[in-house]
């Protein structure tokens, strides 16, 4: 698969049967990384976002395995916001942009998939902090 350096809808596909569907997801085949950690939100409030934070270093995959949210990321200098619905569908995050989920519906389930175990040091927390990161070395949404 290509190293994507912007953010990116990705399909996941789905195998159909009369008894379910299913989706496959491979670490370097149907994302472009090898899988470090996956981890899950639910139970999130209507009202709730969460987020709130960018990375240096990790790329991040994010699905709507249940229900719905939108994820909206920032560059620095824009802003873009991506609806997640489907289960055989998700959205490459690369470092560098500051992300926020939030319109969750009741029962959404958000499962994450990253290149690299938990670290703290990764986390930018603070937008101020994000935002001289962004000047000194921007990240690109690329084409709409």
């Amino acid at each position: 698969m290509e190293k994507l350096t912007e953010p990116k809808v990705i399909e996941i596909g789905k195998i159909a049967d009369p008894r379910g569907n299913l989706s496959v997801i491979e670490g370097g085949r149907t994302i472009p990384f090898a899988i470090g950690r996956v981890f899950y939100l639910y139970d999130v409030p209507a009202d709730s976002s969460r987020g709130g934070h960018a990375h240096y270093t990790d790329c991040q995959f994010m699905i709507a395995v249940s229900g719905s949210f939108d994820v909206v990321l920032d560059n620095g200098a824009e802003q873009r916001r991506y609806t997640l619905n489907r289960p055989y569908r998700g959205l490459f995050i690369p470092p560098g942009f500051w992300r926020t989920m939030d319109n969750f519906s009741a029962g959404s389930v958000c499962m994450v998939i990253t290149d690299n175990p938990y670290d703290e040091a990764d986390y930018i927390r603070d937008y101020g902090r994000f935002r001289e990161h962004a000047a000194s070395s921007p990240a690109s949404f690329g084409e709409k």
